[in-house]
């Protein structure tokens, strides 16, 4: 008896949009939006065939596309056996129902997408809830445009997640589901809560890396802490936040937190939902803002990032923006030297550790708790003066003279002032 392999025939897609050119750059849908797009798709697992673009002052209110441009739509999907029509910008509910209704196949959203690869990366059970949690308060107000859609289960891209049994149910079941979710992350916030009172009381500096996604956040975080940590060359490869410890030479400790990678027309659900994993940001000490220096977006990738941290009430946190990826740049000195709302810039790159002393140099700088090399001089008759010092602060130097033991010790201000007493010149 032969043996035949079946493969999973890949979904196909073909992506749409509307150009206005009334809108910001970044809400508009552009040549790097679709692009960006386009990577999203593969990321969720499948294959952009085709894209068409329509130039107009507004989207249609009932189809988005005008008329003619949607039989255009259609004759693309027939002649690329497409299964799948991802539109770049968030389709109302009625949009979504009449574009499925003429398309005759599968139709998503950025949005959706996000959401699906969300699903599809979350690993830890805060992940899972928060990206539930976002789907069902996306899904509610779309039950009527999206039921035909919903109860193909499994049947690819924009279905992954709650489920089918929860997305066919009524919106009383829906809203008492959200309700549940609601108080489970208020129990995980509670945690967290408690667990950076624990880094306050261990006197432990939060740096929160932030980014656009696949800036290379990840990876950095591994490379300064020589940890591994999951790193794909994918959009959202990581979700679930990872924190880990890191001591510069002056003695301080940091505590770098990995957080999930912003994204161009992020969905409003998903920053909601993310609250109690994007805190740590909002409360972290200083942010460390990543950024690919080598892709040719780069500045509108750092206008996005900025203008998340902002809305999520981080924009008067100190921010280190590091250009990464310094390897693969062609011409760095394009890269602008200075920014407003960014203290201090370095040129690294996470593959090779190219810049890293530049960069915890600058953090150091912004970071609460600086340490400056003082010399002091303790008597002999004043052991428990020295004895404290050894314990408490990073020694430099020591020597024995004549007048007691002469030292040059890091000290933040606090120290200072409790041993300023001692302070004498080399």
């Amino acid at each position: 008896m032969a043996l035949t392999e079946t493969m999973e025939k890949p979904t196909r897609a073909v992506l749409a949009g509307v150009h206005t050119g009334s809108m910001d750059v970044l809400s508009d849908t552009t040549e790097e939006s679709m692009a960006e797009l386009a990577r999203l798709v593969e990321t969720a697992g499948a294959v952009p065939v085709g894209t068409l673009v329509q130039n107009r002052p507004s989207p249609e209110n009932a189809t988005y596309l005008g008329e003619g441009k949607l039989e255009e739509l259609l004759s693309a999907c027939e002649s690329l056996e497409a299964d799948l029509v991802v539109f770049d910008s968030e389709l109302s509910p009625i949009q979504l129902k009449n574009l499925e209704q003429v398309l005759r196949r599968r139709v998503i959203d950025r949005s959706m997408l996000i959401l699906d690869i969300f699903a599809a990366h979350a690993l830890s059970r805060e992940g899972k809830i928060q990206v539930e949690l976002a789907q069902l308060r996306y899904i509610l107000p779309r039950l009527s445009g999206v039921g035909s859609q919903m109860s193909r289960l499994g049947a690819g891209i924009g279905t992954r997640g709650p489920g089918e049994t929860r997305l066919e149910t009524d919106r009383r079941h829906i809203r008492r589901r959200i309700h549940h979710l609601q108080e489970e992350l208020s129990e995980v916030r509670k945690h967290r809560a408690l667990l950076r009172v624990g880094r306050k009381q261990q006197n432990a500096v939060t740096v929160a890396i932030a980014g656009y996604t696949n800036a290379g956040k990840s990876t950095l975080l591994g490379a300064l802490t020589n940890t591994e940590t999951y790193a794909e060359d994918k959009l959202f490869a990581t979700l679930d936040p990872t924190v880990r410890g890191l001591t510069l030479e002056d003695g301080r400790n940091l505590l770098l937190i990995d957080t999930v990678g912003f994204i161009r027309k992020l969905p409003h659900h998903l920053i909601e939902a993310f609250k109690s994993t994007l805190e740590e940001i909002s409360l972290a000490d200083v942010v460390l803002h990543v950024a690919d220096g080598a892709s040719p977006e780069v500045l509108e990738h750092i206008k996005v990032v900025s203008r998340i941290l902002s809305e999520l009430g981080a924009g008067d946190k100190p921010v280190v923006l590091a250009f990464n990826k310094a390897d693969s740049m062609e011409n760095p000195e394009d890269l602008p030297a200075s920014l407003p709302g960014i203290d201090s810039i370095v040129h690294i790159s996470a593959k090779t550790g190219q810049g890293f002393p530049a960069l915890l140099t600058a953090i150091g700088d912004v970071a609460p708790g600086k340490k400056q090399a003082f010399w002091l001089l303790i008597p002999y008759a004043q052991g428990a003066v020295l004895s404290a010092l050894h314990d408490e602060h990073p020694i430099l130097q020591e020597r024995f003279e004549a007048e007691g033991t002469k030292v040059q010790v890091l000290l933040d201000n606090v120290g200072y002032q409790r041993f300023k007493a001692y302070r004498t010149e080399e």
